[in-house]
C-alpha cells in the first residue's frame, strides 16, 4: 500500500453495515464472487477495508467463514492475462486461524506504533505435518485496526472445541531427558500465542503422573497434555480412566462396562519411539501435536482393559507378550545405557535366548453387527456364547495384541497396519514357534514396504476380545546369565510389554476392547489427507513464500 495511503481511514463494514458511509465509498469496487466460489456470495460480510499485504494494497473482506483479498491494480485493457494473475483472489478460512494480535513496531524508549494485524495460522503440509505461519494485515489506522481486530477476536471466540486452560505432565527422564527442552522451546510458546493457560507438573518417578491425577483438582482445565514417551503417555491415560471410574463410583477392581474419561489427553512427542503420537497423527512431530491441541482437534479412541483373575490391571492401547515382552523386560535391567543401545542390546539378547512360550489363547472374533453387541453379556469370555470364541494352542515366539496402528520409526506402516484408532477392533498377530533365521526375517519385514505377515507361521486375526493363558514354567527359559540377580524378582511372572511399560504378570491374561473410550488431541489420518485440498492448495507457492512467515 502507497506510504501516503496507509494511515488514511477506509472502509470497514461490520455485521453488513456500513461503520462510515462517506469512506465506503473509497474502496476500489473488485468483484469478490468468482465463478469458482458461489458460496463465498452467499456468505454474510463482516467487514472489508484495504490493508497492505505482501508489500500489494489489497482489498480485504472478511465473511462468516473465510478471509479474502484481492490485490488493487490499475484498470487494464479485459483479457490481458498477466492483469487477470496479479488480480487473483486468494483467501483463509478463519478455522485456520488460532490467533490474532496487534502488530507494532517498538523503540528503544518503550514507545510503540501500531503496523496492522498479525494474524497466526495453522498450515497444513506434506505428510501429515502442521505447520504454524504468520500473515500480516498491515494499516496504520488505529480505528480500522481496533474494528477489525475485535472482530476477529469474537470469531476465534466462537470456537468453543479450543482449549483455554491445560494441565501439563512433563516427563524430564523421556528418551535424553530432551522433554523438559521440547516443552520450553516447541510447545510453551505456541500455547502462548493461543493465550492458553498452563499450569505445569515435572514428574519425579514413575507413578507420580498416576498418584498425581488421582487427587489434583482438573474442573478448571479442558485438557491434559503429556510431554514424554509411550509410557509416561499410557500412564496419563490410564490415570485419566481410573479417574473418571472412581468419579462414576465404579468399583476398579470388578467394573466390566468402564466410563469415557471426562478430559481429552494431549501426547507430545519426546520419548524413544513415540507409538502412540505416530499413530495419532501419522507422524511424530512435536509442532504437530501441539497445533492439533491448540485447534482442538478431537479424535476418539479405543482403550483396551488388561486383567487378570477378575481384577483390572490397567488400561492401555497395545500389548506384546513373548519375545516383545521379554525384550523390554531387558532393556528395564539396562537403563544406564541410551535408549538406542539399550533396545538394540535387549533385541539382540532376546534373539539369542529365543525360545517360544506355551500358551493357549483364546478370542472373540470381530463382529461389527451393532445389534450383536449390544445383545452380548459384559461377562468374561465363559458367560458369552461359547461357540463364537475361538481358541488356539501351541507354541508362540510372540503375541501381539493392538488396538492402535502402532506406526513408528523401525515400522513405517505400523506394526498393526489394518488396525484404526477407533474401528472397535484389535489386531491379534501370533508368531508360532520358527526357526529364529526365519523370525529374524519376519522381524525386518516391520521396516520395509512388504507383507510383515506374509509367513506360514505368522496368524493375524480381527478381535474384540483375547485371554492368554500361558502353560510354561519361567524356569524353562536359562537364565545362569551375569544378570540373574537382578531377574530373580521376576521369575515367578511372565512379561508383558503395555505401550511400552513393563507389566509382569503371573497368570492368565484378559483383554479387552472398549471403543472409543478416551478422547485424544488429533486429527484422523483419513480427515488430513482429505483436508489436503484446503486453504493452503488456494495458494499459489509463490504466494505462501510471500505471505507466510514461518516462526
Amino acid at each position: 500500500m502507497p506510504r501516503g495511503r496507509r494511515g488514511s481511514r477506509v472502509s470497514a463494514l461490520e455485521g453488513g453495515r456500513e461503520e462510515e458511509a462517506a469512506a465506503a465509498a473509497a474502496v476500489p469496487s473488485v468483484p469478490w464472487a468468482s465463478p469458482q466460489q458461489p458460496e463465498a456470495a452467499a456468505e454474510q460480510v463482516l467487514l472489508r477495508g484495504i490493508f497492505e499485504i505482501g508489500r500489494s494494497s489489497c482489498d480485504v473482506v472478511l465473511s462468516e467463514r473465510a478471509l479474502r483479498w484481492r490485490p488493487i491494480q490499475p484498470e487494464r485493457p479485459a483479457g490481458d492475462s498477466k492483469y487477470d494473475l496479479l488480480c487473483k483472489e486468494e483467501s483463509l478460512e478463519l478455522k485456520d486461524i488460532f490467533s490474532v494480535k496487534l502488530k507494532r513496531r517498538y523503540f528503544a524508549s518503550g514507545t510503540g506504533t501500531l503496523l496492522g494485524i498479525t494474524l497466526f495460522i495453522c498450515l497444513k503440509k506434506e505428510q501429515n505435518k502442521l505447520k504454524d505461519s504468520t500473515l500480516d494485515l498491515i494499516n496504520l489506522s488505529e480505528d480500522h485496526c481496533d474494528i477489525w481486530f475485535r472482530q476477529f477476536k469474537k470469531i476465534l471466540a466462537g470456537f468453543s472445541n479450543r482449549p483455554k486452560s491445560l494441565k501439563i505432565l512433563l516427563n524430564p527422564q523421556s528418551h535424553k531427558k530432551e522433554a523438559t527442552q521440547v516443552y520450553y522451546e516447541k510447545v510453551e510458546p505456541l500455547l502462548k500465542i493461543a493465550g492458553i493457560k498452563t499450569d505445569v507438573t515435572i514428574t519425579e518417578y514413575e507413578g507420580h503422573a498416576l498418584s498425581l491425577l488421582k487427587e489434583c483438582e482438573l474442573q478448571g482445565f479442558d485438557g491434559v497434555v503429556c510431554v514424554g514417551g509411550d509410557g509416561s503417555a499410557s500412564e496419563v491415560a490410564h490415570a485419566l480412566l481410573l479417574r473418571a471410574q472412581k468419579n462414576a463410583g465404579m468399583e476398579t477392581s470388578s467394573f466390566l462396562t468402564p466410563v469415557r474419561a471426562q478430559l481429552p489427553l494431549g501426547v507430545i512427542p519426546a520419548g524413544s519411539t513415540n507409538v502412540l503420537a505416530h499413530s495419532l497423527h501419522g507422524v511424530p512431530h512435536v509442532v504437530t501435536a501441539t497445533l492439533h491441541i491448540i485447534m482442538g482437534h478431537i479424535q476418539p479412541v479405543d482403550v483396551c482393559t488388561f486383567s487378570s483373575t477378575g481384577k483390572l490391571l490397567r488400561f492401555g492401547f497395545s500389548a506384546m507378550f513373548g519375545f516383545g515382552g521379554r525384550t523390554l523386560a531387558l532393556a528395564e535391567k539396562h537403563r544406564w545405557m541410551s535408549p538406542n543401545q539399550r533396545r538394540d542390546f535387549a533385541v539382540i539378547k532376546a534373539l539369542a535366548k529365543l525360545k517360544p512360550e506355551d500358551c493357549e489363547i483364546s478370542f472373540l472374533p470381530f463382529n461389527s453387527s451393532a445389534d450383536l453387541q449390544e445383545r452380548r453379556p459384559q461377562g468374561s469370555p465363559k458367560s458369552d456364547c461359547n461357540d463364537q470364541w475361538q481358541m488356539i494352542q501351541g507354541q508362540f515366539l510372540n503375541v501381539s495384541i493392538m488396538a492402535i496402528p502402532c506406526l513408528c520409526s523401525v515400522a513405517p506402516r505400523g506394526l498393526a497396519p489394518n488396525t484404526r484408532l477407533n474401528n472397535g477392533s484389535m489386531a491379534l498377530i501370533i508368531a508360532r514357534n520358527t526357526s529364529r533365521p526365519e523370525f529374524i526375517k519376519h522381524l525386518k519385514r516391520y521396516a520395509s514396504v512388504k507383507n510383515q505377515f506374509n509367513f506360514p507361521f505368522v496368524e493375524t486375526y480381527t478381535v474384540e476380545e483375547v485371554k492368554v493363558y500361558p502353560k510354561n514354567k519361567i524356569s524353562a527359559h536359562s537364565q545362569e546369565e551375569e544378570d540373574r540377580p537382578h531377574e530373580i524378582a521376576s521369575e515367578n511372572s511372565f512379561p508383558w510389554n503395555v505401550d511400552g511399560d513393563l507389566m509382569e504378570v503371573t497368570s492368565e491374561v484378559h483383554v479387552k476392547l472398549h471403543p472409543r473410550l478416551i478422547n485424544l488431541y488429533g486429527e484422523s489420518l483419513e480427515e488430513m489427507n482429505d483436508s489436503k485440498d484446503g486453504f493452503v492448495l488456494s495458494f499459489k507457492e509463490a504466494s505462501l513464500k510471500k505471505l507466510l512467515h514461518s516462526h
